[in-house]
């Protein structure tokens, strides 16, 4: 997908519940529920970033991609980060939009047409990191029962980063098509 995921409904057609407040979010992470966002909870910002998934939408049975496409795995990820080899970050960050690094520009050469916009995202206790810094985009693959693998760009570094997080953040997602 050259654009993040922005959808409501499961594939098989049943609503993905949204969570507006903190205590929404943080109850969906603590039952294991599967929830989205806007960014900032401003359907504005929707257009432009998606929305913000946990990983419980993720990895859902019902379905969170659409008909004809599916979510990366780990190593999904690995493989184009390894075929865009150094600087991955920087050839799939959009041109505009990435904070300063010390008189340095973060923005990419978005070579690649990924397009990495940075988005921000939503910690598991329902706080939002600033946009304009970075860009996290979840795999399918799980570390362990509390946490799950995502790939993430910064504007301080020109690398694909690669970390576990916590499955009740809230970050953007894209999808490879089948």
């Amino acid at each position: 997908m050259i654009k993040n995921l922005n959808v409501c409904i499961f594939r098989n057609g049943d609503t993905i519940p949204e969570a507006k407040t903190n205590e929404e979010w943080q109850k969906a992470a603590e039952e294991r529920k599967p929830v989205w966002c806007f960014y900032n909870n401003d359907s504005k910002n929707g257009a432009k970033y998606g929305k913000l998934y946990n990983w419980y939408a993720v990895n859902d049975n019902r379905g969170l991609a659409p008909e004809g496409w599916h979510l990366p795995t780990e190593s999904d990820w690995m493989v184009l980060s390894n075929y865009l080899g150094v600087s991955a970050g920087k050839k799939m960050k959009s041109i505009s939009g990435w904070k300063d690094n010390q008189g340095k520009t973060g923005n990419g050469t978005n070579i690649s047409s990924y397009n990495a916009l940075p988005g921000g995202f939503r910690e598991s206790k329902g706080n939002f990191s600033p946009t304009g810094i970075s860009a996290i985009f979840w795999s399918k693959s799980e570390l362990n029962i509390a946490n799950a693998f995502a790939f993430g760009f910064s504007y301080y570094y020109d690398e694909l980063g690669k970390n576990d997080y916590s499955k009740g953040e809230g970050f953007s997602v894209r999808c490879i098509k089948d």
